[in-house]
């Protein structure tokens, strides 16, 4: 699925990229998009597509087929799509420029979606290997901001997912407050969510890295970007909270049935 090149060839005037058969995407990127499984048929959302690197990954691994939204509030990183939209010959995705994380055109589809990849906005600090002066543009009080957004979108795209289906939540980024934290709200306010460990799900994808609960990639480890991922699956039936008043006014009901009956 991937190939790295040591040496750094224009690869813009490549044959191969010019006609689609290849694109050019970090490797963490590409494992992100291979722990959503995306299958043949299904409806997909990449909730915060961008340029669309994953959107055009998860469009490969549906075999162009089925439905893939790609969700952005930017019409312009939006618009960067569609000419690798054109060259890599895919007809199944759907750019949809939004307005925020609770457009209306978003809660038109919820709980009817299969599979939601969340690649949240983040400080971008697993990226200091490219970028390494994003560790003089961070604050704590930015980091506290976008830990807000990031809980926000993540509940919004949650909507989406059907019973059985899977979300995943990933940042480019290698703080605890942005990945394990906002995990662990999550799960919290969404019983109807259940954390897939991530080993379990490499397995499946016959991806051979040694993880635990969450994805972890470092570039003096994995030599990729920094990245964090954690895998969630929408129960199949919402959990049922019983509470004592309800249970005594079915009872009161009940008991005034059988008293009508005689």
């Amino acid at each position: 699925l991937g190939l790295r090149i040591i040496k750094k060839p224009s690869i813009q005037n490549l044959p191969l990229f010019k006609d689609g058969t290849i694109e050019v995407q970090d490797e963490g990127s590409q494992v992100l998009a291979q722990i959503l499984g995306a299958k043949r048929g299904e409806m997909v959302a990449d909730f915060c597509a961008g340029a669309g690197g994953k959107t055009l990954a998860l469009g490969a691994a549906m075999r162009n087929t089925g439905r893939l939204y790609a969700f952005d509030i930017s019409e312009k990183r939006l618009a960067k799509l569609k000419p690798r939209l054109a060259r890599s010959g895919l007809s199944n995705v759907h750019p949809v420029v939004i307005a925020h994380e609770r457009d209306a055109k978003i809660k038109r589809l919820a709980g009817k979606l299969d599979r939601v990849l969340v690649d949240a906005p983040c400080s971008g600090l697993g990226t200091l290997r490219r970028n390494p002066d994003v560790k003089w543009r961070q604050t704590e009080v930015g980091v506290a901001e976008l830990n807000v957004k990031q809980a926000s979108i993540l509940d919004s795209a949650a909507r989406l997912v059907k019973g059985g289906g899977r979300l995943v939540y990933a940042t480019c980024s290698i703080l605890d407050e942005e990945n394990e934290g906002i995990v662990e709200q999550f799960l919290v306010g969404h019983p109807d969510f259940s954390l897939l460990p991530v080993s379990q799900v490499l397995e499946e994808q016959k991806i051979q890295l040694e993880m635990g609960d969450y994805l972890k990639l470092y570039p003096h480890v994995h030599n990729t970007d920094g990245f964090f991922a954690a895998v969630f699956q929408r129960n199949k039936v919402a959990p049922k909270v019983v509470t004592e008043a309800a249970t005594e006014a079915a009872e009161k009901d009940a008991s005034d049935a059988g008293e009508v009956a005689e």
